[in-house]
């Protein structure tokens, strides 16, 4: 009677666990769209509900803010990846033909005087043979082929991107037209605490507005704002500098003068050696540029347009960033640093009941 009695303990268990691997199995082709429209669905249910207010129909409501929505934010990120792509491509073709050429940091340096211009041009005459003995010409033209197989790989891709979208788009419909059902329905099968799955949906929410709304909305807005400095001060690749000094955002204090300080140094310096006041002049400008305003609109959008309710550790963030975006593609950089620290409270949860 005992073994009959553990049999049947056992039993559905093993059947509770392989259902758990086939469900898995059968969704994750699907994460990350599930993930994105989830993330959509938060970002549109405030504009979803102003339009409510005024408009008695429900899917007409739904589909003008995924409308509204998705021209705001997916419009934007369409042409950066284009335009950073084609940027990196002419970026890595430059630098190939300048290492072919044994000219590295592309000085121009004829001030026979200057110790300066001394030791830049003795980096200058590094010569062709030296960056074969490091096989950094090799290198070079091995990640020129990579980055080419990659476009490649993305052109190919796009019908399958737009596919994605769509089906985005069609999930996020759905999610926001039924969330309280399907909401209460996932906390009825989630074998979890009511207190827990409370905390975790509060925690979201909170998360969700921190990391979207007060760090990757800011460093977006730093990221442009760079990228357009790059462009009125001549700085070469502005658009690669931008999504760097974007991602440079998130890091504490130095953050976004890691990209424009020296970028501006490097004009000062080049306008100096060859004797061009105007690029000196430049350099200056794109210095102050960074100093007054990619700097302070940090602090300035922090102040008055975010209202926090959760501080989360900016190295939480860049880890979840990387992390996502190796793990979901282009989204994961939205995806990664909200699911790490929900993931972080969740463990922690699990710590206070079992710990």
């Amino acid at each position: 009677m005992a073994q009959h009695n553990q049999y049947e303990r056992i039993v559905p268990f093993i059947i509770f666990v392989l259902a758990l691997v086939l469900i898995f199995k059968l969704i994750r082709p699907m994460i990350t769209i599930i993930l994105c429209s989830i993330l959509l669905a938060y970002i549109t249910f405030p504009v979803y509900s102003a339009i409510r207010k005024r408009v008695s129909n429900e899917a007409f409501s739904i589909i003008a803010a995924i409308m509204i929505v998705t021209t705001i934010v997916l419009i934007p990120i369409m042409f950066l990846t284009f335009e950073a792509t084609q940027e990196g491509y002419y970026f890595y073709h430059s630098l190939s033909d300048n290492v072919a050429k044994g000219a590295v940091f592309g000085f121009g340096c004829a001030s026979a005087d200057s110790k300066l211009c001394s030791l830049l041009n003795q980096a200058e005459k590094l010569s062709r043979d030296r960056l074969s003995e490091f096989g950094f010409d090799k290198r070079l033209q091995s990640m020129v082929s990579v980055l080419e197989e990659k476009m490649t790989a993305f052109i190919l891709s796009i019908p399958l991107i737009i596919a994605q979208i769509f089906l985005i788009l069609i999930t996020t419909f759905f999610i926001l037209k039924d969330w309280r059902t399907m909401l209460a329905k996932t906390v009825d099968i989630i074998p979890m605490r009511a207190k827990t799955v409370k905390r975790l949906i509060g925690e979201f929410g909170d998360i969700a507005n921190t990391v979207i709304y007060a760090q990757l909305f800011v460093a977006i807005i730093q990221g442009i704002i760079g990228t357009i400095g790059f462009y009125i001060f001549g700085v070469p690749f502005p658009m690669v500098l931008g999504v760097v000094l974007a991602f440079c955002a998130l890091i504490p204090s130095i953050g976004t003068a890691i990209i424009w300080a020296p970028a501006s140094i490097i004009l000062m310096l080049s306008g100096y050696l060859a004797h061009d006041y105007w690029m000196l002049g430049k350099g200056i400008g794109l210095f102050l540029y960074g100093l007054l305003i990619i700097s302070v609109i940090d602090n300035i959008l922090l102040a008055k347009i975010v209202h926090t309710k959760t501080k989360v550790n900016q190295i939480i963030v860049i880890i979840g960033v990387i992390g996502g975006a190796g793990l979901f593609g282009i989204a994961g950089i939205f995806i990664g640093p909200i699911l790490l620290p929900l993931l972080l409270t969740y463990f922690e949860t699990f710590k206070e009941r079992f710990g």
